[in-house]
This record gives C-alpha cells, sequence and structure tokens, in this order.
C-alpha cells in the first residue's frame, strides 16, 4: 500500500467516528494520542505546563486545566487535518487520564473549595498514619481520604461546605460528561477497594465514617466519592458542554461515549501489557512508580507499598517515587545552555542521547558521586522535603560518565527500596517487567540501567514512548470494540499487543553489583533508622 492510500484509508477511519482518542494529563505535559481501530497511534499533540507551589502548596489552576486540555486537543486536531486533510467530528470514544491521587474539593454549585492539592504535596502525614492504622492498609500522604481526613483534622474552613471530591481525571470527565465517575484503578488512590466487589471497601468507609465524625465531620463518605466503574463499562457520553470545551471551534460533535476516566498508573499498565496476575510494570517521568500485579492480597501492610488496582478491578502493589526525571532534565537543560554558549546548536534529543550515552562509560556504582533528585518530598525515603543534593568524597574524579551515571541511577532509588520489599519480603513472583515513558527513546542506556537496579529483563515496547495517553485511547477502544465476557487482559493480547515488537535487556551482572553498591551509599545518606528489611 502507497503512503497516498494509507493517508486515504486513515482519512475515510477518522471521517467515518472509527479512531479513539486519549488524553493525559501529566505532571509538565498534557497528550493527545488519536489510534485507529487497530490501537496504531495516528495523530498527537500536547501542551506543556507546571505545576506551582503556592503558600506551601503544589497546585495547578482550573484555568490552567481547562486551557491545557483545549490546547492539547487542538494540537492534536491541527496534526490531523496537516496529515489526513480532515477534521474530527466524532470518535469511537474518548478517555481521560491523569496523575493519579491528590484533592479537587466541591461545594454543591461545583465550585473549588481550595487549590488543588497535587500528588505532589507532603502535607497530610498525620492522616495518613492514623488512616493506615485504621484500615490496616498503607494509605500514602497523596492518596485524596489522606488529604480529605488532614483537612478534617486541620478544622479547616472549607469542610463543612464539601458536596463531593475528586481526582483530577474524575474531575476533567465530569466537565466533558457531567458524570461523577472514576475508574476503578484511580478510584483506588481515593479511598481502599474490595476487589471481590470491585467497588469502595464497605467496612472501610463505616470505619472512616465513625472516625471522621469524631471530628465534627458527619457527612457520609460514599455520598461524597465518585462512583466507580471498571474497564469497558460505559461512563457517559460528550455532551455539548463538554464538546465545546474540548472544541471551541464547533466541529466536534456531542454524544460521543466516554469510558471510565484513569489515573496514569492505570494507562501505564495498559500502554505496557501489564494488566494480568505475575506482570508488572515501571513508568518512568516527572514522578515513577512500579505496578506488580498480585495473585493474591499483600501478607502485611508495608508504608513503602501502595495497595491499588488494575483499571479491571486486579490487586495491584505499586511503588511510588515522588521524584524521577525533572532534576535530570535541570541538568540536561544546563549542559545544553552551556553548548549554546560554545556556539554549538545541538537538538535537544541529541543532547539527551549523547548525555544518557555517556552514562554507561561511567563506573557501575557512579565512581563515587552520589546524587538525590528530590526536588518535593519523597515519603518512601522519610523526606518532608525536597532538597536535591550530589555529593562525592575527596579526590574522586569529577568525570562526566560518573556523574552521568549517578543521575540516572538515582531516579530508581526509592523505586529499589520499594522492590525490595516486595521481592524479598512479600515473596511476589513476576513473570516479566515492562518499561514505559520518554527516557526510554534513548535504546538501551536506561533499560539497562533500570535492569542492574532491579536485577531483572526489562522490556520496552515499540509503542513504550507514546506513554499513557495511548494507553488511554487504548482503554477507550476497548469500550467500544470488547466483545461480552472479554476481559481487559484478553482484549490487549489478542487485538492490541498480538505480534508486536519490543526489546528486551537482561541485567548485567557488573551492572547489578554496581547498583548494589550504589544502593549502600544512597541508604546512609537517607534519614530513615529503617529501610526495608535493613536497619
Amino acid at each position: 500500500m502507497t503512503d497516498n492510500a494509507a493517508s486515504t484509508d486513515l482519512t475515510a477511519i477518522i471521517d467515518a467516528g472509527e479512531a479513539a482518542l486519549g488524553i493525559e494529563f501529566g505532571s509538565t505535559r498534557i497528550k493527545a494520542v488519536l489510534i485507529g481501530p487497530d490501537s496504531a497511534p495516528i495523530a498527537s499533540g500536547g501542551h506543556e505546563w507546571e505545576n506551582r507551589l503556592e503558600d506551601g502548596v503544589w497546585t495547578y489552576t482550573l484555568d490552567d486545566i481547562r486551557e491545557g486540555l483545549q490546547d492539547a486537543y487542538q494540537e492534536m486536531s491541527k496534526d490531523v487535518f496537516e496529515q489526513y486533510g480532515t477534521s474530527i467530528r466524532k470518535l469511537a470514544g474518548i478517555g481521560i487520564s491523569a496523575m493519579m491521587h491528590g484533592y479537587l474539593a466541591f461545594d454543591a454549585e461545583g465550585t473549588l473549595l481550595v487549590p488543588f492539592r497535587t500528588w505532589r504535596n507532603t502535607s497530610t502525614a498525620q492522616a495518613s498514619e492514623a488512616l493506615t492504622e485504621l484500615f490496616s492498609i498503607n494509605v500514602p500522604q497523596r492518596w485524596s481520604i489522606a488529604h480529605l481526613y488532614q483537612a478534617i483534622l486541620n478544622g479547616e474552613e472549607h469542610v463543612p461546605a464539601i458536596a463531593s471530591f475528586n481526582t483530577l481525571a474524575g474531575y476533567v470527565h465530569e466537565l466533558l460528561t457531567g458524570e461523577h465517575v472514576l475508574g476503578i484503578g484511580d478510584a483506588s488512590g481515593m479511598f481502599p477497594i474490595d476487589s471481590s466487589l470491585n467497588d469502595y471497601d464497605p467496612a472501610r468507609l463505616e470505619k472512616f465514617d465513625a472516625a471522621s465524625a469524631q471530628h465534627g465531620f458527619t457527612r457520609k463518605i460514599v455520598d461524597l466519592l465518585p462512583n466507580v466503574l471498571v474497564a469497558g463499562a460505559p461512563a457517559g457520553t460528550l455532551t455539548a458542554e463538554g464538546a465545546a470545551l474540548l472544541d471551541p471551534s464547533g466541529v466536534l460533535q456531542a454524544g460521543i461515549p466516554l469510558c471510565p476516566p484513569e489515573g496514569d498508573a492505570g494507562t501505564g499498565m495498559v500502554a505496557t501489557n501489564a494488566v494480568a496476575p505475575r506482570t508488572g510494570n515501571v513508568s518512568v517521568g516527572t514522578s515513577i512508580f512500579a505496578m506488580v500485579v498480585l495473585e493474591h492480597e499483600l501478607k502485611q501492610v508495608h508504608l513503602e507499598l501502595d495497595p491499588v488496582t488494575t483499571p479491571d478491578g486486579d490487586p495491584v502493589a505499586m511503588v511510588h517515587s515522588n521524584n524521577g526525571t525533572s532534576e535530570l532534565d535541570g541538568w540536561v537543560k544546563m549542559f545544553g545552555e552551556f553548548a549554546a554558549l560554545a556556539g554549538v546548536d545541538i537538538p535537544r534529543y541529541k543532547l539527551y542521547d549523547t548525555l544518557y550515552l555517556e552514562a554507561l562509560k561511567g563506573a557501575a556504582d557512579g565512581g563515587g558521586i552520589l546524587s538525590y533528585n528530590f526536588l518535593s518530598g519523597e515519603p518512601i525515603t522519610g523526606l518532608e522535603e525536597g532538597l536535591p543534593l550530589i555529593a562525592h568524597t575527596p579526590g574522586t574524579p569529577l568525570k562526566l560518565a560518573d556523574f552521568m551515571r549517578s543521575q540516572l541511577m538515582t531516579i530508581f532509588g526509592s523505586l529499589r527500596i520499594g522492590m525490595d520489599i516486595l521481592i524479598d519480603d512479600e515473596n511476589v513472583q513476576l513473570d516479566k517487567l515492562n518499561a514505559h515513558g520518554g527516557i526510554f527513546k534513548t535504546p538501551h542506556v536506561i533499560q539497562a540501567i533500570l535492569a542492574g537496579a532491579l536485577n531483572t529483563s526489562i522490556a520496552v515496547s515499540a509503542t513504550a514512548g507514546e506513554g499513557g495517553a495511548w494507553g488511554m485511547a487504548v482503554l477507550a477502544l476497548y469500550r467500544s470494540k470488547r466483545t461480552e465476557g472479554q476481559t481487559l487482559a484478553d482484549f490487549l493480547e489478542s487485538q492490541v499487543f498480538a505480534g508486536s515488537e519490543s526489546s528486551v535487556v537482561a541485567p548485567e551482572a557488573d551492572d547489578v553489583a554496581g547498583f548494589d553498591r550504589f544502593m549502600v551509599k544512597y541508604r546512609k545518606g537517607l534519614p530513615m533508622v529503617k529501610l526495608g528489611s535493613e536497619q
């Protein structure tokens, strides 16, 4: 088939409304990906944004959210027109995903009561500790219920007026559909889920109501939470108001079905075909998390592991690091500024490739250079506030290769702590571990370092660079194409990833040993008395 013929076919698919759209709100970028009936990406667009620290709170404004949504969609639409000479009028489905957890609280009129408190905030330690004891499972600081309970404990002025609260994905979905619903994976970061019911745990709902009533909060928590939906369930349709918000030009038609909104952890699992038991994935971006699908619930409470679910409700152990690639990106940008001062114009992708490849020449343990990438607090390591740090022993030669190697290894330091507990203490079995995120676009490098960090082969599929927005589009397609009784795992295996290509990097003994040595230094520099099983 010629390129022109292929373009004509895709034009027909778009005009027939057979394409599906996924939009994901990441920490630094909102990305829109359009896919065809075969799940292959056919167009994309994006919008750069940044959360800001205001009055001690990491936040985005509602205007930031709406404007970013429109801009990402507009850029994707522009890509469609330039490639295929047509405009999007209807779609097979739309899906919205975003950074998990956080706190968006609204009154009965839908007015936001306090600025959006994102996952990045670490101000709910008291609530997190109390709820972990109350529920007998780990309740991380970033969970929505921890934010609400902390506000109750603080006696915050807005609490009596709360009529509903939500995550970012749920909020955007509600803007587009008017439906107060949430995919079960994202919902599991709002309140504990009972996987046998695919709904909020009823016993823990009662416990929360009793505990909050002691502090004067008498509302039933279930009345404030969004309704839980599993992957493939109907989640409303695009309203006229929603269509106008998404596409102010008026071309996009109302009535398009939406799938349940999900968190970025769930879309990462879909994007890497890791939703079945004994599979797992690592998503690397501004934050980093590993998701391991369990055969049974965790045996113990581990503060380093979050009990969440897949988009279709299976139990998952999540290792979440607040800090990912942001500090690394800052260093790469600085090297680019130096190159520009020297009169050398290096494209961004080449700058990353060059520095990453240089890292492979460095000592396997960083050569005496120790880095911490903590721009914000990191609960898994006991840090309440961010403080990036680079240290080296006196007399250590300062080599670019060792510096970059240390910067890449420290990204996975917190992740390693949680994974050690999962594998060593819980004896969880993994058949495969897939990875995704833009950082893997440089072939081999990050895969090799991650393989050494976890002593596990790391697979990256050809679609991994598309990330969670592509995974969300696949969930929208699943909503429109699944057959009766077809599970999400079956759909992915038979219709999305069948015959797909991936690269697999096995751990090298020297890399494993080097990362172990790096972790000895890494742990010694942290303020915690106990990390995992080590005293």
